[in-house]
């Protein structure tokens, strides 16, 4: 069991996921016009291009080609979690993303703690566009969240929900990165690592699925097995690149490298950043907010 000592601190937050793609320009356009993301160019590069919401990044484009496509049964992305403030600025992100025609419609479901809408990029990343509940709305199961998968009327809450202001000022309403969903091999060495290496904290599990947070949040990450049941280390393709935590200190950076080095797993620090891979070889960065 992992100790409080070892626990990430309750203000860690996800950052910038990177994806590999092969058509820079095509992702980069999507992103922009069905996500209403806006590109930072402080932060890009000719290779890169970094996409989000009031200058903070939510992804990071990597221009790769060359790579192949990842298979539906390998490890990887399973989505990108994109957070919006209100119920009205998540209804002109869904009502963007479903009017682009390259936009594939995945479905929706109500939480009890969220309410969010699914979708696939033209590279086939998943993501998903969600807006949270007030957390002291949220019903404790245990020590963890009460979380479940209900329907509801997709065209209701739209009718409800978006405004032409919301829509036509997108762009300018805050959305950051709430969670990351992965697909892994399976469930117990994705505990052994992000609950007993990283210090998340269980806060679900169902349905062949490990849902993690700190803070109490109901998930920063999760990890499933759905279509990737035995899946060994990921080779190099399109889509997934990286996933990003920020702490709130430099010593929570130092006391999570103490655990990694402790573990035996690889990592590179550069007094900034930490960088090193899961079980799957999914590269993770962890660095001060």
């Amino acid at each position: 069991m992992t100790s409080t000592t070892d626990l990430l601190a309750a203000e860690t937050a996800m950052g910038a996921v990177t994806l590999h793609v092969g058509d820079l320009g095509a992702m980069s356009a999507y992103y922009r016009e069905a996500i209403a993301l806006e590109e930072i160019p402080a932060l890009g590069a000719p290779d890169r291009v970094v996409l989000g919401r009031g200058g903070t990044p939510v992804v990071v484009l990597r221009h790769t080609p060359g790579l192949p496509p990842t298979a539906r049964n390998q490890a990887g992305l399973f989505h990108t979690a994109i957070l919006f403030d209100t119920e009205e600025s998540l209804a002109a992100a869904v009502a963007h993303a479903a009017q682009h025609p390259l936009s594939r419609f995945a479905g929706n479901a109500d939480h009890w703690v969220s309410r969010a809408f699914y979708f696939t990029d033209p590279e086939d990343n998943g993501i998903e566009l969600y807006w949270d509940r007030p957390r002291d709305t949220w019903q404790r199961d245990g020590q963890g969240v009460a979380m479940g998968s209900d329907y509801f009327d997709p065209q209701e809450f739209l009718r409800h929900h978006l405004t032409e202001d919301a829509m036509a000022g997108a762009a300018d309403q805050a959305a950051h990165v709430g969670h990351v969903h992965l697909q892994v091999g399976d469930v117990p060495t994705a505990r052994k690592f992000y609950v007993d290496t990283l210090g998340f904290e269980v806060m679900a599990t169902f349905h062949g699925a490990l849902f993690v947070a700190a803070g109490g949040y109901h998930h920063h990450m999760a990890m499933n097995t759905w279509n990737s049941a035995g899946a060994g280390p990921r080779a190099a393709t399109l889509g997934l690149g990286q996933v990003a935590l920020t702490v709130p200190t430099r010593d929570e950076v130092g006391a999570l490298a103490d655990r990694l080095r402790h573990a035996g797993i690889p990592l590179r620090d550069d007094g900034r950043t930490l960088r090193f891979d899961d079980p799957w070889n999914t590269l993770v960065e962890v660095s001060v907010a």
